[in-house]
């Protein structure tokens, strides 16, 4: 196995290897202020990257996900100007790797710590490379550690709500790459989100797949892979397949995950200007979406603007 790649293909994790390597040396020349450092998560984090294959050709096939940590006390100024004296960094090497290079927003140790049990802080803390500033081991100093089986139900929501708008916006689209890329995904989402739901998620998708057990989720994880030009499915598998999950998470929901509270309220309030739809005013934002997302993927409709709007700031 390699460290970057799914299987063997010791071509592409050597190209990974320099590359971060040199984006590493590049970002500690610009000495950026309250930059503590930079860590590679994501796939080729996890060692699950993929690898696209033509004509006996490889390429790099994911985005290389760059997470950056500022330190503790920076301001929304030092993020800001920490995002932007990385952006030329992220041109260049999207440009040279043929792949999206994408550094996230810079987050303090404080929001680290506040969103540690968020699958995606997860996923990183258990998976990652380092590549600028301080260790991996110190930035994540504070974050705790969760077991893969106890995650909250909430975030089995926060999955489909995401899965849900890419198939939503794949109805729309005519670009053929985007429309197999979010079908794929909405399989693979669909399926995470039932193991989150049934305490039985697994921190590597070759264990979720034998644990799900599903033909369909399966192929979605090979084509993770190593990625084809056709999609596992159609577009209206997907949309089955989805709309099952999204019947068994909200089926498994306790009392607690649908309850409406003041704090849902005001987050809603405060970052949208507005009080939504008064049928779920109250609960959590990510509820309050994915039921809109399902009903549109349950009507084909479209993905209405002010729905994309309401995603787009709590996604």
């Amino acid at each position: 196995m390699g460290r970057f790649v799914a299987g063997r293909c010791d071509a592409m994790d050597a190209l990974i290897q320099r590359a971060i390597a040199d984006i590493g040396v590049e970002i500690d020349m610009l000495e950026i202020p309250r930059l503590a450092g930079v860590v590679l998560g994501g796939g080729y984090g996890l060692g699950e990257g993929g690898v696209f294959v033509q004509n006996g050709v490889e390429k790099l096939s994911n985005d290389l996900d760059f997470y950056v940590v500022a330190e503790e006390g920076s301001t929304d100024a030092d993020i800001g100007a920490i995002d932007a004296a990385l952006a030329p960094v992220s041109r260049k090497w999207t440009a040279k790797l043929g792949v999206d290079v994408d550094f996230c927003t810079a987050k303090t140790p404080w929001r680290l710590r506040h969103d540690q049990d968020r699958l995606m802080i997860q996923e990183l803390i258990h998976g990652y490379f380092d590549v600028a500033g301080k260790k991996g081991e110190t930035l994540f100093a504070g974050v705790e550690k969760r077991d893969a089986s106890a995650f909250p139900w909430l975030e089995a929501a926060r999955l489909l709500m995401n899965r849900g708008a890419g198939l939503a916006m794949a109805l729309e689209s005519g670009d053929e790459a985007f429309v197999v890329r979010n079908i794929n995904k909405c399989v693979l989402g669909a399926g995470d989100a039932r193991l989150i739901a049934r305490g039985k998620y697994r921190w590597k998708a070759s264990d979720r797949a034998a644990e799900l057990g599903d033909r369909l989720y399966s192929a979605a994880v090979e084509w993770k892979f190593r990625p084809s030009p056709a999609a596992v499915c159609t577009w209206e598998d997907a949309r089955k397949a989805w709309l099952e999950a999204e019947a068994e998470v909200m089926a498994s929901s306790g009392e607690k995950d649908l309850s409406r509270t003041l704090y849902s309220a005001a987050r809603w309030v405060a970052r949208r200007r507005t009080l939504g739809e008064m049928a779920t005013f109250g609960q959590d934002p990510v509820v309050r979406i994915l039921k809109r997302i399902a009903a549109t993927v349950k009507s084909r409709g479209s993905f209405a603007p002010d729905l994309k709007k309401d995603w787009a700031v709590f996604n």
